[in-house]
Formats: structure tokens, C-alpha cells, sequence
């Protein structure tokens, strides 16, 4: 156990550094030349400490939860932080083994945001292991999302103090103020169909002269789509495959046949059919009219994209 004046910032800086964590402050708790002090209390249990000596190894349900809790109480006694929330699975109430740290923080009006940001990278990589980071830019915030040398995803957005709200459902103020909700709409069902389509237009070309991992990719981005399309009907989470598990098997047991079993130019052409008649019957479940007009397009791909089209156009 570690008792520290909360104005020593250089032993605290040394708990810190040695893994510790703030239990709490005891106000008062000692008098010095006539004058009484709170005293904070930092400690760490002899199984946490193994937890961190883990160097490489996989992190652990209990590392993430105590990190968590660090880099929430670092930004509650930043100044230059007005607020923060959790955000993503935790927040949800989902979270699981695998699941990363998602952190919301609002700067302060006024506030240089780089050097907060600076500040926060310094500190993942100088006390919590950070080996890399990866920045991803939405209007006006920036999402640093860190990879830990225990494989630990860290997410960490920063958001201009005009902006910090809540974009869904998952966001749980921790400390300070939110703006009003603005939830974000998915993207609407037109727009996904469109994005299918696209994809089939540029896999036709990569199946007929043999460019396989290319025409891969394409059935990839068609299927993904086609997945958004079911999750959007079943009012699920659309992006990035976060709602295809909890759809109802009738719905993801065709997807099975879209995936491509090998690099054999008649396989591949084979699950490119398997997606355009999968996105048909999703369209037409949203759209009958869209479905009508896509379809027989889709059809025309379908047989124009043979392996030997080009050698044996059809009619010929």
C-alpha cells in the first residue's frame, strides 16, 4: 500500500509507474507543521502484479478492467479534460474476453488538442505498453485507437467540446457533461444495394482473364453489403459484422454458399452467382421494384463473367 500527498506528483508518478492503482483519499488525514492533508492511497494486490509482468503474453479480462479504470481516473484529473465516456461493447453491456477499451473524451473549450492527444500517446506508450497506433479522422474527432504489446485493442476519441455527444446507444457518461444525442442513422438500404452492385460491376472484369484474389475481394465487399442489408431489416448493428451472429439462421445459412472454397477460376465464378442471387432475394424483401430492375442486371454479370465468356461469348 502507497499513502502520497496528492500534491507530490513525483511519488505518485512513481505508483503509477509501478502498476499501482488510486483506492481512494482520506481528507485530512495528517497534520504537518499545523496544517492538515488529505492523504490518497494507492496499492496493487499480488495477482495484479503478475497480471502485469506478463510482458507479450495475452492480456486478461482483470489487466483490461484496471487499465480502464487508470485511464479514466488520468483524464478525470486532467484539467484540459471536460469529459468522458465509455462507449462501444462495455457500455453495452456485451462485453466479452476479446473485448477492447472504447473511451470517449471531451477537451475543453479553448484546449490545444494535439497536445492532449500528444499527452495520451506518451502515456500509453511510456506506462501502458503501447507498441503502435492508428489514427482514424470522422468530421471533427479523431479516434487513436492503440495496440497493446498483450494484443489489447485501446480506443481513445478525442472530441471537440462543441461536439461531445452521443452518436448510439452505447455511451455511458463518466464524468463532466454530454450535448444532446444525435444518433447517427444507418446507412439507408438504396445506399447498400448501390455499394452491391458496384462491387459485382468490378468483379466481372477480375473473373473472366483469371485475376482471382481480386475478383476474392470484390465478393468479399458484395457479401458484406448483403450482411448490412439483412442486419438493417432485423434492426441490427450493420457495420463491420457486429449484428451477422445474432440473425436468424434461415438468413445466414445461404451466405455459406457465397464464400469462395479456392482459387479455381470456375469456384470463384460460382460463389460471384451465389452473392448476385443472394442480394436479389434481400433487395426484393426491401424493394420488390429495385429487385426487378437490378435483378436481370445482375444476371447479365453473372453470365458475362464466365471464365470462358471472353473465349465463347454468349450467342456466339
Amino acid at each position: 500500500m502507497w499513502w502520497v500527498a496528492p500534491q507530490n506528483v513525483a511519488s505518485i508518478a512513481v505508483a503509477r509507474r509501478l502498476g499501482m492503482h488510486r483506492d481512494g483519499a482520506l481528507r485530512e488525514r495528517y497534520l504537518h507543521r499545523g496544517t492538515r492533508y488529505d492523504a490518497e492511497v494507492w496499492s496493487l494486490f499480488a495477482p495484479e502484479w503478475l497480471d502485469e509482468q506478463g510482458g507479450d503474453r495475452v492480456f486478461t479480462e482483470g489487466t483490461r478492467g484496471r487499465l480502464q479504470e487508470t485511464l479514466l481516473d488520468r483524464a478525470r484529473r486532467d484539467g484540459r479534460i471536460a469529459a468522458a465516456a465509455l462507449v462501444g461493447s462495455t457500455a453495452s453491456g456485451r462485453q466479452d474476453r476479446w473485448s477492447d477499451i472504447d473511451l470517449a473524451l471531451r477537451v475543453g473549450a479553448n484546449v490545444d488538442r494535439d497536445a492532449v492527444v500528444a499527452d495520451r500517446t506518451d502515456l500509453m506508450r511510456r506506462e501502458h505498453s503501447a507498441v503502435d497506433h492508428l489514427d482514424v479522422i470522422r468530421a471533427d474527432t479523431l479516434y487513436r485507437v492503440f495496440l497493446r504489446a498483450d494484443t489489447l485493442q485501446v480506443d481513445i476519441s478525442f472530441w471537440p467540446f462543441d461536439r461531445f455527444r452521443p452518436t448510439g446507444p452505447r455511451f455511458v457518461l463518466v464524468f463532466g457533461e454530454a450535448l444532446d444525442g444525435d444518433v447517427a442513422p444507418p446507412a439507408p438500404a438504396t445506399r447498400l444495394v448501390g455499394w452491391t452492385w458496384l462491387h459485382a460491376l468490378h468483379a466481372r472484369p477480375a473473373i473472366g482473364p483469371g485475376r482471382i484474389w481480386q475478383a476474392e475481394h470484390m465478393i468479399g465487399g458484395m457479401r458484406e453489403h448483403v450482411i448490412a442489408l439483412a442486419c438493417l431489416r432485423h434492426d441490427l448493428a450493420t457495420v463491420q459484422g457486429r449484428g451477422v451472429d445474432d440473425l436468424p439462421r434461415a438468413v445466414t445459412a445461404p451466405l455459406a454458399a457465397t464464400l469462395v472454397r479456392s482459387p479455381d477460376p470456375a469456384e470463384v465464378h460460382r460463389a460471384f452467382a451465389a452473392t448476385c442471387a443472394l442480394l436479389v432475394d434481400e433487395v426484393a424483401l426491401v424493394d420488390e421494384a429495385v429487385a426487378a430492375r437490378v435483378g436481370p442486371v445482375l444476371e447479365e454479370l453473372v453470365g458475362s463473367a464466365a471464365p470462358d465468356a471472353t473465349r465463347h461469348p454468349r450467342g456466339s
